[in-house]
């Protein structure tokens, strides 16, 4: 029959989520760290074992045999250390293992000397790790089991959340759903993942995009780091590896493998293109990401807060290809250099600012996905770069339509010109 020691600890271990070896080194932690308080002192480095069954505990006193120094050189090389150290530190920097390994290091609560190892076993040698057994005179008193506590406490908390970084780590490079907590002063995002938090920075968030407390969405795991206040988890809404993860998700032929994204160009908040791909005939790889009446589609764009998905077939041929990227928009033909990695889209004149998209988005998009510079051409017409700014398309597509309307002006002129003449003639008939 279990003990109520025992009892507790599988209990700690179902509320915390924590395997029951865990609990207990956590436990024998905070019993040497009592013992060195009431019984012993910093220098001993002190193993525990406990039977929770029984309630007996053994002490002992770790120590590592190693050459014998002279005292004197120690506390001479340790004062040398520290000037090493103090001038390292005015320079800002850290010292390396190189620039101290001249110097003797001892030290007296992980190693103990030769001659002081034979002493406590005749037949020690060097590199042998001594277990010096303690006594436990009495009971522990109320400040060492202050300590316990506090050390415990500390311990399973350490062990929590290294489990929990341990869980996210896998997840790291995939997608997962949060709930908004609040948004801090430099502009991030704090995220409640459950039994930790996530941070989008002001870069990582969805131009637009509000992110009211309370709203549960999902992010993409950019990075699971363990920092020196715990587990860092970056999170990110506004990557394209967001939209690769939601698709893999949520279109099951994406994640067997049938289905491959080729591709994937991405303006946050607003348009993304995404080209793919399949070996199997049998398989409409455009229609698997749309479903049936768009269902799925559109459970991808609700869970990108409303952005634009444009889906196109990937192909292998870059002329192809590029025509395929500016959908949708026609393109009648296109000319491209392999070498610079240039292209010409030929297109036409009711094709042009389709081609185009607002503010340059389609075209800049386009060239993004298939790794081109494009040069948008209208027959006879202005020609607009996938590197042109958003000032200068705007330019572009403005002296192109303002010369349609001159041309639309001068054909009413003419037409109005030659109505007005034939009127004259028709009056000069007449009064003749």
């Amino acid at each position: 029959m279990a003990s109520e020691i025992s009892k507790a600890i599988q209990h700690i271990c179902d509320e915390k989520g924590l395997e029951y070896a865990e609990v207990m080194d956590a436990l024998q932690t905070a019993m040497g760290a009592a013992y060195r308080k009431d019984f012993g002192n910093r220098l001993q480095n002190i193993k525990v074992e406990y039977d929770p069954e029984t309630g007996d505990m053994k002490v002992w006193d770790v120590k590592e045999v190693v050459e014998d120094v002279d005292e004197e050189r120690i506390e001479k090389d340790q004062e040398e250390l520290q000037l090493r150290r103090e001038k390292a530190r005015e320079e800002d920097r850290e010292l390396t293992e190189e620039e101290i390994e001249d110097l003797v290091r001892f030290n007296p609560k992980t190693e103990i000397m030769m001659k002081d190892a034979l002493e406590v076993k005749k037949s020690a040698k060097l590199g042998d790790i001594l277990e010096i057994e303690l006594e436990v005179p009495t009971e522990f008193g109320r400040m060492a089991a202050q300590t316990a506590k506090q050390v415990i406490i500390q311990k399973l908390r350490e062990a929590e959340r290294n489990n929990v970084f341990e869980d996210l780590k896998e997840q790291e490079g995939s997608v997962v759903q949060g709930v908004v907590h609040k948004r801090d002063r430099s502009g991030t995002i704090i995220i409640d993942l459950g039994k930790i938090s996530g941070q989008v920075l002001p870069s990582e968030q969805i131009r637009g995009e509000k992110l009211r407390p309370g709203l549960r969405l999902r992010f993409y795991v950019e990075s699971v780091d363990m920092g020196p206040r715990g587990p860092q988890i970056l999170l990110s809404r506004s990557t394209p590896k967001m939209v690769q993860s939601v698709f893999e998700q949520e279109i099951p032929e994406i994640a067997a493998g049938d289905v491959v994204i080729k591709g994937i160009a991405r303006d946050p908040g607003y348009r993304s293109k995404l080209s793919v791909h399949t070996d199997d005939e049998s398989i409409d790889p455009i229609g698997s990401c749309i479903g049936q009446r768009g269902s799925r589609i559109s459970t991808i764009i609700d869970e990108l807060g409303g952005e634009k998905v444009d889906i196109i077939q990937y192909k292998e041929d870059p002329k192809e290809y590029i025509k395929e990227a500016l959908s949708p928009a026609k393109v009648d033909r296109v000319e491209i250099d392999e070498e610079e990695k240039t292209a010409i889209a030929h297109v036409a004149e009711d094709q042009f600012s389709l081609a185009i998209g607002r503010r340059g988005q389609n075209v800049r998009l386009a060239a993004e996905l298939t790794g081109y510079r494009i040069d948008v051409v209208e027959e006879g017409g202005e020609v607009v770069s996938s590197e042109d700014s958003i000032d200068e398309v705007k330019k572009k597509i403005e002296k192109d339509q303002n010369e349609e309307v001159k041309a639309e002006e001068m054909e009413v002129s003419v037409e109005e010109t030659q109505k007005d003449e034939s009127e004259e003639k028709e009056i000069s008939e007449e009064t003749a």
